[in-house]
C-alpha cells in the first residue's frame, strides 16, 4: 500500500516506523529537512520537505497514485485542509486526521465528504484518557485492550506470588477463574541478562510469580481472571479511591474531568507546576478535584501531599524526564501502582522492569486505530503490544466453505501460521446492514467462544488472534481473505 504522512513529529514517526516494517510504500512531508533527512537514515521511506497543503507539494509526493493519507501534522487546519486537497484534487481513496478541537465530532457534517473529506478522525488525548481509565478500572492490570466494543477483552498482568493460579498449569485456569469465555494466550518471562522470553501458552505450561501473563477474556470474566493471577486473596476486591495525576495539560485536564464522572466518590488530585494554568484549571474543573500549584518532582511536596497513600500516581506531563522521576519517586514513598507517560520509545525500552509499574507511549495507543484501517480484508480491530513487537487483531470470517479457507473449517484443520494461535471467537456480533434491517426487532446476544480443535468456524465470527511477532500478519490476513468468486 503506498501511503502518504503529513508530520514528522513523534506521532508521524511511530505511525512510520510501524508501516514501514510491514512492506509498505511511505513517503513522509515535513518542513524540517533535518528531520527528515534522519527519519530517512533509519527507516526505508521517502520524505518530502515542504507544506503539506500545497497541491504542487503532493504532487512531487506521489498523491496521484497515493493509497492513504494521514495527516497528523502539529495543526488541526493543516490536517483537515490536507484532507480536503487529497480528496478533491487527487481523489486518495482514505483520509485520516489528527484532530484535538473538540469542535470536530466524529459525526461533524464539517468532516463529511462535502466538507474536509475526513474518513477517520484520531485524537491522541482523547485515545489516552480512555485508554488510562480502563487501567484504573482494572488496576491490577498492565494493559487493558477490547474487542467488539468491549464484548471482550485483552489484559496483561504480573503474575503475584501466593495468587491462586500462579505455580500451576495454564489448563488449571478453570478451577481459579470462569473458564467459559476466557483464554491464557502467552506469558513473557524475565531474564536477567536480556529481554522478556515468549512462551507459548499450551495447557502444560506453568505461570510462575513475575511472569507478565496475557489473557483474552469476556468482560464479565475479565475482573476475576485478574484476581486469579495477582491476588492472594481473591476474594478481597481490589478498587483505587484516591488517584494523583501529575501535569494539567490536555491529558491530565481531561483525564480528571472523565475519573470525576466515571468514578463518584474518587479522590482526585492534580498537580501542575505553572500558576496560572492552575487558575484556569481550577475554574474549569469540578471543585471535588484538588488542583495543587508545585513540582511533582519536589519529595517535600509529594511527602506533604502524601503522595505514598494513592492509588495510582499518572505522571502525565510533557517531559519524559519529569514522568520518570515522578513516577519513581512515587513508588519509593509507597504509592501502589505508577504510571509514566514516556513520549521517546528508547525510555519506555529502557524503564521496562524497574519500579514502574506501566509506561505509557502515546503514539501506541494510537497505532491500532491506524493499523485497522491499513490492513487488508475484514480487519476490526488491531492493538500494537510489547511495545510494537506483538499484535493481537479482529478479524472477521467470509465466505463459506467453498471461497474460505477457514470458514466451515475445523480449528484443527485451520493452518495459522507457527506461534500465531487463536484467542476467542465473537460469534452473532451484527453487521451495521443486519441492524438496520432488524429495524425494531431485538438481536439475539452475542457469544464469546474459547475455540478448541474441534471448534468449527462460521461466517461472519469476528476471530480474535494472538501474534507474538508482527511479521506473522500478512500470513494470517491472507489466510482469512475470500476467493474472488465471493460475492
Amino acid at each position: 500500500m503506498k501511503i502518504i504522512i503529513l508530520g514528522a513529529g513523534r506521532i508521524g514517526e511511530s505511525v512510520a516506523a510501524t508501516l514501514v516494517s510491514e512492506q509498505n510504500d511511505i513517503t513522509v512531508i515535513d518542513q524540517d529537512g533535518p528531520r527528515l533527512r534522519e527519519l530517512e537514515s533509519r527507516f526505508e521511506l521517502r520524505g518530502v520537505v515542504g507544506n503539506g497543503i500545497e497541491p504542487a507539494l503532493l504532487e512531487e509526493a506521489g498523491a496521484r497514485d497515493t493509497d492513504m493519507l494521514i495527516a497528523c501534522a502539529a495543526q488541526d487546519e493543516t490536517n483537515l485542509v490536507a484532507c480536503k486537497i487529497a480528496q478533491q484534487v487527487f481523489n486518495i481513496p482514505t483520509r485520516i486526521a489528527r484532530v484535538r478541537s473538540e469542535a470536530f465530532a466524529g459525526d461533524s457534517p464539517l468532516l463529511s465528504r462535502e466538507g474536509f473529506a475526513v474518513d477517520r478522525v484520531i485524537r491522541p488525548e482523547e485515545s489516552l484518557t480512555r485508554y488510562i481509565v480502563r487501567l484504573i478500572d482494572y488496576p491490577e492490570a498492565l494493559q487493558v485492550h477490547e474487542f467488539a466494543g468491549g464484548l471482550a477483552s485483552l489484559i496483561s498482568v504480573r503474575a503475584v506470588a501466593g495468587a491462586p493460579l500462579v505455580g500451576c498449569h495454564v489448563d488449571e485456569l478453570g478451577v481459579h477463574a470462569p473458564a467459559e469465555g476466557t483464554r491464557i494466550v502467552a506469558l513473557y518471562r524475565r531474564q536477567d541478562d536480556g529481554p522478556d522470553r515468549f512462551l507459548p501458552a499450551s495447557h502444560r505450561s506453568v505461570i510462575q510469580p513475575g511472569d507478565e501473563v496475557f489473557v483474552l477474556a469476556a468482560r464479565r470474566n475479565l475482573r476475576a481472571a485478574l484476581a486469579a493471577l495477582h491476588r492472594r486473596d481473591a476474594n478481597t476486591p481490589r478498587t483505587v479511591q484516591r488517584v494523583t495525576i501529575a501535569g494539567g495539560g490536555r491529558v491530565g485536564f481531561r483525564l480528571a474531568q472523565q475519573l470525576h464522572e466515571e468514578f463518584p466518590g474518587l479522590q482526585i488530585k492534580l498537580i501542575e507546576r505553572s500558576p496560572e494554568r492552575c487558575v484556569s484549571l481550577a475554574a474549569q474543573l469540578p471543585s471535588a478535584v484538588m488542583v495543587l500549584q508545585g513540582d511533582a518532582t519536589d519529595e517535600e511536596l509529594m511527602g506533604d501531599e502524601s503522595v505514598g497513600e494513592t492509588d495510582f500516581f499518572l505522571a502525565l506531563t510533557n517531559d519524559d524526564e519529569d514522568n520518570i522521576m515522578g513516577a519513581l519517586m512515587a513508588k519509593r514513598l509507597g504509592a501502589r501502582r505508577v504510571l509514566a507517560l514516556i513520549n521517546r520509545r528508547s525510555y519506555a525500552d529502557l524503564i521496562h522492569g524497574t519500579q514502574i509499574d506501566i509506561a505509557l507511549t502515546p503514539s501506541q495507543t494510537l497505532l491500532g486505530e491506524l493499523l485497522a484501517f491499513v490492513r487488508r480484508g475484514d480487519v476490526q480491530v488491531v492493538h500494537s503490544l510489547r511495545r510494537g513487537v506483538a499484535e493481537a487483531m479482529e478479524i472477521v470470517a467470509r465466505g463459506d466453505a467453498r471461497t474460505s479457507r477457514v470458514v466451515g473449517r475445523r480449528v484443527a484443520d485451520i493452518k495459522l501460521p507457527r506461534e500465531a494461535h487463536f484467542g476467542l471467537i465473537l460469534r452473532g456480533l451484527p453487521d451495521l446492514d443486519a441492524e438496520r434491517d432488524a429495524g425494531e426487532a431485538e438481536l439475539p446476544e452475542p457469544e464469546v467462544i474459547v475455540p478448541h480443535e474441534g471448534t468449527v468456524i462460521e461466517s461472519g465470527d469476528h476471530v480474535v488472534i494472538f501474534m507474538p511477532r508482527k511479521r506473522l500478519v500478512r500470513e494470517v490476513e491472507k489466510l482469512f481473505r475470500v476467493a474472488p468468486t465471493f460475492f
